[in-house]
């Protein structure tokens, strides 16, 4: 709607989901002043957005709303619940509360301010729960953390683990929760920096984010806030990890999970310390369709269609409406801005829910256009946001954040926390996105546009139905096109675990292994086995068969099984996977670079799929007890 050749935002409710929540809070600074206000962009660069807005809303039209849900806003004392058993800690409260040793190994191995993180949660729950003057035993906050102290300075099998602090940190006294990563005699990367800090380009993996905050605001240097009229963003870069990049995807289910909770704590510390408020909402249940293709949860359209297509881990339709997209060709101008009538979209939206699963539906009939705003129409219409009701305030607080590089940092975690079948999704829709933008010379849409464009389908749906100023939707605006921009163009950052998560579950995995094999050898010893024969056994065979600075390769699904392989300063895993690749013939000869892979199994690991340039010596070093097998990935 223009006033005064100005586009404005509509208040009116624009699409099919409505909640009475408050959205991310903003600080109002009358008079109204657009060019002022944070994450600001030029008025004629967000034409886009509000025009995608009006699109919207005439698209809604004559469309039945769901039912409307209403929220009840938890209290704090609940939220702060909900985040502890997300955490893995809800051991330590409720009715299920018990020997809160169990969580022990797992505060371990938590930094400073994770730690403070935590701690701020257990004593809100603790208040909590005794303002309701709950029966159950309520562990005081202090004795949790005194006990994770004594586990740090003494572990289960009795030897010592040593903790890192920078001088700044050893000042702060035995509170302090900052811990170096051991595993074995080795110790890892150190969670407190004690280097100069990184180039402003590179995103450092080794060092929590939210310590790096914390260094960042007690170094004299202040770190230069970041600007919404960014059209061109900083050109960020990982530096080579010589032990190898971890990707979503790379790791077992078990240390995956590990990873989750990690990122949880530590998307909490950074926003904690970074003073925004971070709150996360509880999921809720909507009444929705149990078939069809609109409307229905991502979970639901992914286990239909795995049924017809096993392993699949996009939606099939979605699949479909992208492949129609491309097949009109990225060059055509004006591709996602352009809307196709709304009648039509409806018509075709009734057809596609009758016609798509009998394979009867006339795909030639679909313009361009349509797909487009039929790939829009899927997103907008999830019963739950595709960036997840759990996190799309977290999404949205990330415009909040001071500087590009800590937005990034917690897009990175933010990732890493989205629900599986969110996740995948997401990550085609980027990669969609950015194949029409490397088209932008014909197309004419650049990043920034694409993002204008797709925000509203990303975020409005909570942000409906709120009484609102002008300024705080302009802000909100702006803001979210911002976040959709540093999606798009950071999109291959975005899909890495950070090495000092990687190397927390590392330590855990080091911890628990310790506690098993004490109990085990008490059980032997108690069984009257003979225990210095189980220690023998203990050892790993490979050991006793290979000589020292040589690891043994296992291929059970290749000519060659097994290989002893020499290790060198320079040996990657790509080497290793040529070496074996090379001796194949026949069939197996066929085998293509990105079918089979390399892993790291077992030592302080679950499983961990490396990339090309891991260093094999460096990584022999950090988990001396790893076997290394290649095979595929699963799917």
């Amino acid at each position: 709607m223009a006033k005064n050749g100005k586009w404005t935002p509509n208040s009116r409710k624009y699409g099919q989901c409505t909640m009475n929540q408050e959205i991310t809070k903003v600080t109002e600074k009358p008079p109204f002043d657009r060019s002022g206000s944070q994450d600001s962009l030029d008025e004629l660069s967000m034409e886009d957005y509000w025009t995608e807005v009006e699109n919207i809303k005439k698209s809604s039209e004559n469309r039945q709303d769901q039912e409307v849900v209403v929220v009840n806003e938890p209290d704090e004392g609940e939220l702060e619940e909900e985040w502890l058993k997300e955490a893995g800690l809800s051991n330590l409260f409720g009715e299920s509360a018990g020997d809160p040793q169990e969580s022990m190994v797992f505060l371990s191995t938590l930094t400073r301010t994770q730690a403070a993180a935590v701690q701020k949660r257990v004593e809100t729950v603790s208040q909590t729960l005794r303002k309701k003057n709950k029966q159950y035993q309520i562990p005081d906050v202090r004795d949790i953390f005194a006990q994770q102290r004594e586990s740090k300075e003494k572990a289960p099998d009795g030897t010592d683990l040593q903790s890192v602090r920078t001088d700044e940190n050893k000042h702060q006294g035995k509170d302090d929760q900052a811990s170096s990563l051991v595993v074995g005699e080795k110790e890892l990367t150190p969670l407190v920096p004690e280097e100069a800090p990184a180039s402003e380009t590179d995103i450092n993996l080794e060092v929590s984010f939210a310590e790096q905050a914390v260094n960042q605001e007690n170094s004299k240097e202040k770190p230069q806030k970041s600007k919404g009229n960014d059209a061109s963003l900083p050109n960020f870069r990982l530096p080579k990890d010589k032990t190898g990049t971890t990707r979503i995807g790379d790791l077992a289910p078990q240390d995956m999970k590990k990873v989750c909770r990690l990122a949880l704590i530590e998307l909490t510390a950074l926003y904690d310390v970074l003073g925004v408020e971070l709150k996360q909402q509880k999921a809720v249940k909507i009444k929705t369709k149990d078939s069809g293709l609109f409307c229905i949860p991502l979970t639901v359209l992914l286990e239909h269609d795995q049924r017809k297509v096993p392993g699949t881990r996009i939606p099939l339709i979605f699949q479909k409406l992208i492949a129609r997209i491309e097949e009109g060709g990225l060059e055509t101008e004006g591709l996602l801005r352009i809307p196709g009538a709304a009648t039509r979209i409806r018509n075709l939206c009734q057809e596609l829910e009758a016609k798509f699963y009998e394979g009867t539906f006339n795909w030639e009939s679909v313009k361009q256009h349509d797909a487009a705003s039929l790939l829009k129409l899927f997103i907008r219409e999830l019963p739950q946001p595709l960036l997840s009701v759990e996190y799309l305030r977290a999404f949205q607080a990330v415009q909040d954040l001071p500087t590009r590089k800590q937005q990034l940092q917690a897009l990175n975690l933010l990732v890493i926390l989205l629900p599986d079948a969110n996740r995948d999704t997401l990550k085609a829709l980027l990669e969609f996105l950015q194949r029409v933008i490397d088209n932008r010379e014909k197309n004419k849409m650049t990043t920034m546009n694409v993002a204008m464009v797709m925000a509203p389908n990303l975020f409005m749906c909570h942000a409906l139905g709120l009484k609102s100023n002008e300024q705080r939707e302009f802000i909100m605006a702006a803001g979210t096109a911002n976040i959709m921009h540093l999606l798009i163009k950071y999109q291959q950052l975005l899909w890495t675990i950070p090495k000092f998560i990687v190397n927390q579950v590392r330590k855990q995995n080091t911890e628990n292994h310790k506690k098993d094999k004490k109990a085990m050898k008490k059980l032997l010893k108690k069984m009257a086995y003979d225990r210095e024969k189980y220690e023998k056994q203990d050892k790993n065979t490979n050991d006793a068969d290979v000589p020292q600075g040589v690891i043994r390769v296992q291929a059970p699904h290749l000519s060659k099984v097994s290989m002893a392989i020499q290790l060198t300063e320079e040996l990657k895993a790509s080497d290793v996977l040529a070496r074996f690749l090379s001796q194949e013939s026949g069939i197996a000869q066929t085998l293509k670079k990105g079918e089979v892979f390399l892993y790291e199994i077992g030592g302080n690991i679950g499983e961990r799929c490396l990339d090309d340039d891991a260093y094999m010596k460096d990584l022999f070093q950090l988990n001396p007890s790893a076997e290394w097998v290649i095979k595929s990935k699963p799917s």
